[in-house]
């Protein structure tokens, strides 16, 4: 049975002994959070684990406060995290998804609490901001135009340096669902996790390095049934599964929970001045 998963340490799991080398593993907890460090360094190991070769940090929080001020130590160990994969220079934040779709809402959302500060970094020398420009490009159902496009144009104008860019994903276990969150310096496949993946976002398609943030909020129908009866789905009942997704009953309140997360994390680690409670203030 081929899982469908877009996190790298699940396909490494899946290969289990048969990882080859080139692929580095560690993990370790802080403050009760799981994180899992990742490196594809050969093409013989981003062939075995599907991925690119990169680095893919994922960190299994716990579920998450409706109130982001109460998740202050998850922000901060996301921005821990994120910070050291970023350059310097201007940044464009780029929310993948579809804002209709609320599984595939988590991209657009968070750039909803994003704090922007292109337009003012320069006028208000004093507070010390660094340019941040943020957008929600839609989708090519939307907007006609493939997803990379628009982000390449808007780069090249504003000469971004780097771009980071907030999808969902797809995981093979349900209790990753909004709670799992994969950072990673090798770029991102737009519509990945909802089976409508397009033209992929990297340094290669863009010029600049693409700093990709994915939170899994869909698994695959059939997984769900294997895992529920013990990995035996055969015949009629599992092609009659393939192609569904699930999600959670409460993902309105998840999607919106883990993007305002999200959006604080990247802010403390491109505004490392300002505190999560400065951040919530100018951005909520």
């Amino acid at each position: 049975m081929n899982y469908r998963t877009d996190l790298a340490l699940e396909r490494r799991e899946l290969i289990k002994d048969r990882v080859p080398d080139g692929v580095d593993f560690e993990e370790k907890f802080c403050d009760g959070v799981k994180i899992t460090r990742i490196e594809i360094k050969t093409a013989e190991g981003a062939d075995a684990i599907g991925k690119p070769k990169g680095r893919y940090i994922t960190l299994d929080l716990p579920k998450l406060k409706p109130n982001p001020t109460e998740c202050e130590k998850e922000i901060e160990l996301i921005a821990k995290e994120l910070a050291p994969l970023l350059p310097s220079g201007s940044v464009l934040v780029a929310g993948l998804g579809n804002h209709n779709i609320t599984p595939d809402a988590i991209g657009p959302k968070t750039v909803e609490f994003t704090l922007s500060t292109r337009h003012v970094a320069d006028t208000m020398p004093q507070f010390n901001f660094r340019p941040v420009a943020a957008v929600a490009p839609g989708v090519m159902g939307q907007t006609g135009i493939e997803t990379g496009d628009v982000i390449k144009g808007i780069c090249d104008k504003i000469h971004a340096d780097c771009v980071i860019a907030v999808d969902a994903l797809a995981s093979k276990s349900t209790h990753r669902l909004g709670s799992s969150i994969q950072i990673s310096d090798s770029g991102i496949c737009p519509g990945s996790g909802v089976g409508n993946a397009r033209r992929e976002l990297s340094e290669k398609t863009l010029g600049v390095p693409v700093i990709a943030i994915g939170v899994p909020t869909v698994v695959d129908a059939l997984t769900v049934a294997l895992d529920a009866n013990g990995g035996d789905v055969n015949g009629q009942g599992a092609d009659e599964l393939k192609g569904f997704m699930v999600t959670p009953r409460e993902i309105d309140s998840l999607i919106l929970s883990v993007s305002r997360v999200l959006a604080l994390a990247i802010g403390r680690a491109l505004q490392p001045d300002l505190s999560v409670s400065d951040l919530y203030f100018l951005t909520q």
